[in-house]
Order: structure tokens, then sequence, then C-alpha cells
């Protein structure tokens, strides 16, 4: 089975003072990224380690296919 919650880790100290890292968590469904969470708020990681300024959650091209129009960025699969 693949698995259901991938990340990317982004470096944006060059570019920001407000954050410095950025990590984007992709989910096959909202239940996965909700015990993804629910596991990260129990270890060092939340709030020892690194503070966790925002969570930003949305939906690829989200607008494009609500009404059916094509994305706007390029989507592989």
């Amino acid at each position: 089975m693949p698995p259901r919650v991938r990340s990317r880790f982004y470096d944006t100290e060059f570019h920001s003072a407000r954050v410095t890292d950025v990590w984007v968590w992709e989910a096959d469904d909202h239940h996965a990224y909700r015990l993804l969470i629910d596991a990260l708020r129990e270890t060092p990681f939340w709030d020892r380690y690194f503070e966790v300024v925002d969570l930003l959650v949305g939906v690829e091209n989200g607008y494009a296919r609500t009404y059916g129009l094509d994305p706007v960025a390029t989507v592989t699969t």
C-alpha cells in the first residue's frame, strides 16, 4: 500500500524573516492528515524544536475542479 501521507521540506530562511522552513504535507484524505497532525502534537517536534506558525490546509486546484476549469498549475499524475 502506498503511503497515505507524503511530505516535502523547503528552506525559506534566505527569503523570509518570519518563517524559516516550510513543510508541505500531502494526504490522501482528511483522516490521514488529521492523524498526522494529532501524532505530531504529541512529540517534541511541536513547539519545542519548532514553532508551528500556521497550518494552511488547501486543495490543489480546488477552484478549477469545482468549476470544471483547466488548472492554473501543472498537474502530474
